[in-house]
């Protein structure tokens, strides 16, 4: 995330960033202290893309390999790259962290915190082909179904905030 790094040295001129208010209604921002320059650097978000994957009625969760929240639960996901649609990003996450091939059902929720830089999107997938394993950013993968969710080891205030929507749609759909 952004907001945890530091920047200090302007991309365009290499002088020192300093934290000033550019318009009165918007967030401080980093601007070069270069007067030639003046650069303002701005903390975009990032999107990140994820898929709730159903398979054999049940759903797909990976533990992390890496920090933050290692050794926890997650959804398949990862940021979505420059010029990647968002879609095509979810895909290719959940191949490359547990490898096997989804077909997206639709977009499930968008999830934005305050003061978190990420725009979670995430989307509704149907198991279509592959063998569920550990890859680079996972060292474990299972299906679980949601009344077996280890809540207390999920990472991500996002993660425990979309499977609850998850499990209240199942909860919905099962009474109709």
């Amino acid at each position: 995330m952004h907001h945890n790094y530091i920047f200090r040295h302007c991309p365009v001129c290499g002088d020192i960033f300093e934290k000033k208010k550019v318009k009165a209604n918007e967030p401080p921002r980093l601007v070069c202290k270069n007067r030639d320059c003046r650069f303002v650097f701005y903390l975009d978000p990032k999107v990140v893309a994820c898929a709730i994957v159903e398979m054999d009625g049940m759903i797909v969760l990976l533990k992390r390999a890496k920090s933050p929240e290692r050794g926890k639960w997650v959804m398949p996901g990862g940021y979505v790259d420059r010029g990647e649609k968002v879609e095509d990003a979810a895909i290719r996450e959940t191949k490359e962290e547990c490898g096997i091939d989804i077909e997206l059902k639709g977009l499930f929720g968008v999830y934005s915190y305050p003061g978190y830089l990420e725009v979670i999107v995430v989307y509704l997938a149907d198991y279509r082909a592959g063998r569920l394993i550990a890859r680079d950013e996972t060292t474990d993968s299972k299906l679980v179904r949601i009344e077996d969710i280890p809540w207390d080891e999920l990472a991500f205030e996002s993660t425990r905030d979309t499977l609850r929507d998850y499990c209240e749609l199942k909860k919905k759909t099962q009474r109709s």
